[in-house]
C-alpha cells in the first residue's frame, strides 16, 4: 500500500536499521524497543494483521515465523518471545502484519 509505514520501510522510502531480509520478509530494529533486543519481522506482502490475512498464502505466513527464528539466531538469542498484536485493543499501531522478536534479557512471565 502506498501510505503504509511498513510498506514504505520495505521499499526503502523510510530508513530502518535492517537485521534480515529475504524474498518474503523484512526485519528491522523497533524504534521504541520494549526489550534489549526488539526486532520487527514484517511480511513484504501487505496484509493488515493475523485476523485478516487472506491476502497471504501459507508460504508467506510461514516465512514470517522462519524469519523470526533466523533473527533470533542472528541476534544470538538463546531464548526469545514472538508477539503479533492484532487490532487496536491489542496495541497494534501499524496496520501491516508484523511480529515482534523480543529477548536479550529476562522477560516478564505475564502480561501487565
Amino acid at each position: 500500500m502506498d501510505d503504509c509505514l511498513f510498506c514504505k520501510i520495505i521499499r526503502g522510502e523510510i530508513p530502518s536499521k535492517k537485521v534480515y531480509e529475504d524474498d518474503l520478509t523484512y526485519a528491522f530494529y523497533d524504534i521504541h524497543p520494549q526489550a534489549r533486543v526488539h526486532v520487527l519481522v514484517v511480511s513484504k506482502a501487505h496484509t493488515p494483521d493475523l485476523a485478516h490475512n487472506a491476502d497471504l498464502n501459507d508460504a508467506q505466513l510461514a516465512a514470517c515465523l522462519r524469519a523470526c527464528a533466523r533473527v533470533a539466531a542472528l541476534e544470538g538469542l538463546q531464548s526469545f518471545r514472538v508477539v503479533s498484536n492484532c487490532g487496536p485493543d491489542a496495541c497494534q499501531s501499524v496496520g501491516h502484519l508484523h511480529f515482534h522478536v523480543l529477548g536479550g534479557q529476562q522477560l516478564a512471565d505475564r502480561m501487565a
